[in-house]
C-alpha cells in the first residue's frame, strides 16, 4: 500500500533535561537522561493526540501554516507546511471544502527509553475511510517530544489496513520496545534505512526490499516514464538528522516497525521550443523561472516492516531468516521547486 485517497487533503495540509513533565498538571523531578521511562502517560498521549487534530482541523479550514505549525514536525511537518503555504496562495479566503478530520479508536503504543527526545505511535481510526466507501484503514500517527517543556508534534503519518498493523512486544507494564538505530539484530539498522532506500531507488542496490510498488515499482515508473521533447533526472537522498531520524518499535515476530524519512528530486528538461507544464502547487512553490528545467522536491515519509537479521549476515544483508524489508506505506510531498 502507497497511498489513500483520504491522504490527499491531509499531505497537502500537512516538517537532555532533568525535569520529565508526566502529566498536564505536574511535574516530577528525574535524571531524565539516564533513566528509563514510558514516552508518555496515555492521558498525556490521548491530549498530544487532541490537541494535534484540532490545530490540523483550524490550519486546513483556514489554509494558514501558522495554525499548526508547533504541533508538527519532520517529514509529515514539512509535507504540511508546504501544502497548507501553496494552497493558501490561490485561496486566500482558506478552505470552502474543509470537513474536519475526527482520529478516534485509539490505541497508544508507548515505549520506555532514556534521555529525549520521548515518543509514541498512536493507532487510530479516521472518518476519511468513509470517502472510499469500502477500504477500513488505520492511522498512524507517531508523536515526539524534543524535551521537557517542548509540545508534543506529530512527526510521521502512515495509513494501513488493520492486517498490516502489526503485533508489538510489549512488557509486563504493557510498554513497547524502541529499536536502537544501530541495531545490528535487524536486516537493516533504523539509521541505515534511509540510505539503504534512496541507494535501491537510485542503483538497485542494496537489495533488501521486497517488490512493491513504493520500490521495484517506483524503479520501473520512472524507468519507463516518456515524453516527447522532455527528458527526466532523479536523484535521491537519505534523511535522517534531528526532526527526520528514524523511528522503530520491536514486534512479536523478532523483527521491527521503522518509520524513516527520505528527499527526492525529479529534473524534468525540454527540448528547445518546449517548456515543462506548472501546476497551480508548483506555482505557489515555486523559485526562479522555468524556461527550460523544472526541478521538484519532495519530503518523503515511509513505514516499513523489517525482518530479523539473518544468522551470520550482516546490518544491510538479505536476511535469509527474516526475508526483505517490507514498505508498508510512503507518505511523499511537494515542499519546493525551481525553474531554469
Amino acid at each position: 500500500m502507497t497511498r489513500h485517497p483520504g491522504l490527499g487533503r491531509l499531505a497537502a495540509g500537512i516538517a537532555t533535561a532533568t525535569v520529565l513533565c508526566v502529566t498536564a498538571s505536574g511535574c516530577v523531578t528525574v535524571h531524565g537522561e539516564r533513566e528509563v521511562l514510558p514516552g508518555a502517560k496515555k492521558s498525556e498521549a490521548a491530549r498530544a493526540l487532541k490537541d494535534f487534530t484540532d490545530a490540523y482541523n483550524a490550519a486546513d479550514k483556514a489554509f494558514d501554516p501558522a495554525l499548526d505549525a508547533d504541533r508538527v514536525t519532520g517529514s509529515l511537518g514539512a509535507i504540511n507546511q508546504a501544502g497548507l503555504k501553496a494552497r493558501r496562495t490561490y485561496n486566500p479566503d482558506g478552505n470552502k471544502q474543509h470537513r474536519p478530520l475526527v482520529l478516534d479508536d485509539a490505541t497508544y503504543v508507548v515505549p520506555k527509553k532514556a534521555g529525549w527526545p520521548r515518543w509514541f505511535l498512536a493507532d487510530t481510526d479516521s472518518n476519511r475511510d468513509e470517502e472510499g466507501g469500502k477500504l477500513d484503514t488505520r492511522w498512524l500517527v507517531v508523536f515526539v517530544r524534543s524535551g521537557p517543556d517542548a509540545l508534543w508534534k506529530a512527526a510521521y503519518l502512515a495509513v494501513l489496513p488493520p492486517s498490516q498493523v502489526p503485533e508489538f512486544a510489549l512488557d509486563e507494564d504493557g510498554l513497547a520496545s524502541p529499536v536502537e538505530p544501530r541495531d545490528d539484530t535487524l536486516a537493516v539498522a533504523p539509521a541505515e534505512l534511509s540510505s539503504s532506500y534512496t541507494g535501491f531507488l537510485q542503483n538497485g542496490s542494496p537489495d533488501v526490499f521486497a517488490p512493491s510498488a513504493s520500490t521495484t515499482g517506483w524503479r520501473e515508473t520512472r524507468r519507463t516514464t516518456r515524453r516527447p521533447g522532455f527528458t527526466y533526472q532523479y536523484v535521491d537522498q537519505p534523511l535522517t538528522d534531528a526532526a527526520f531520524a528514524p523511528l522503530g518499535l520491536r514486534t512479536e515476530d523478532g523483527g521491527a516497525l521503522v518509520f524513516f524519512s527520505s528527499r527526492h528530486f525529479e529534473r524534468q528538461t525540454a527540448a528547445k521550443g518546449l517548456r515543462p507544464e506548472v501546476n497551480a502547487d508548483t506555482k505557489a512553490l515555486l523559485s526562479g523561472e522555468v524556461n527550460s528545467s523544472l526541478t521538484k522536491e519532495r519530503i518523503s515519509g515511509q513505514v516499513a516492516h523489517v525482518p530479523p537479521r539473518a544468522q551470520g549476515a550482516g546490518s544491510g544483508s538479505d536476511a535469509g531468516g527474516g526475508g526483505k524489508v517490507r514498505m508498508l506505506n510512503r507518505l511523499p510531498g511537494l515542499v519546493a521547486a525551481k525553474g531554469e
